[in-house]
């Protein structure tokens, strides 16, 4: 049985900063001129960028969200639980794993403007998965609001917002 820490050797994953571990190993060649980006892009793109991300139990993904489209694909593991914020403020969960038979999906796309974060489903495991994101990730795209600051935009989820944020602050 493959560990966590095969995987963060094999992968050369190192510490993410919402949390959980990353490796990038997909950047486009192909760029996008900030012209032909939605609104708030501060500048140019690359086409798509994809990296290995690996969740422990013990790790969190922080609330956070990106200007682009991101695609989450499961591998390996105990699935994901996905938490998801609207723009308009409706929250959902979404599980990302293998048995399809009590509603897991495989893969996943958080939209743009969403405030997602995400866990490892069950404890003493882990979670592995690759996410593409399109546009290209850049770090001017991300967001990273506080727990306060988060309940100061969506009163109505505190209890939501500090379940997934208790170890990240």
């Amino acid at each position: 049985m493959i560990t966590s820490t095969d995987w963060i050797q094999a992968l050369s994953l190192i510490p993410h900063p919402e949390g959980g571990f990353y490796r990038e190993f997909y950047r486009s060649n192909h760029v996008l001129d900030k012209k032909t980006l939605p609104p708030g892009f501060t500048g140019n793109r690359e086409l798509g960028s994809v990296i290995h991300y690996m969740l422990t139990s013990d790790t969190y993904s922080a609330f956070h969200r990106l200007s682009s489209d991101e695609v989450w694909h499961f591998h390996d593991g105990s699935p994901f639980l996905i938490h998801l914020i609207s723009p308009a403020g409706v929250y959902s969960t979404v599980r990302l794993g293998l048995d399809v038979h009590i509603g897991q999906i495989p893969c996943y796309v958080i939209p743009a403007g969403y405030y997602f974060g995400a866990e490892v489903a069950e404890e003493n495991s882990f979670a592995l998965a690759t996410c593409t994101v399109i546009p290209a990730f850049n770090f001017d795209d991300f967001e990273m609001p506080t727990s306060d600051e988060l309940i100061s935009i969506f009163p109505h989820l505190i209890n939501e917002i500090m379940h997934l944020n208790r170890m990240s602050e």
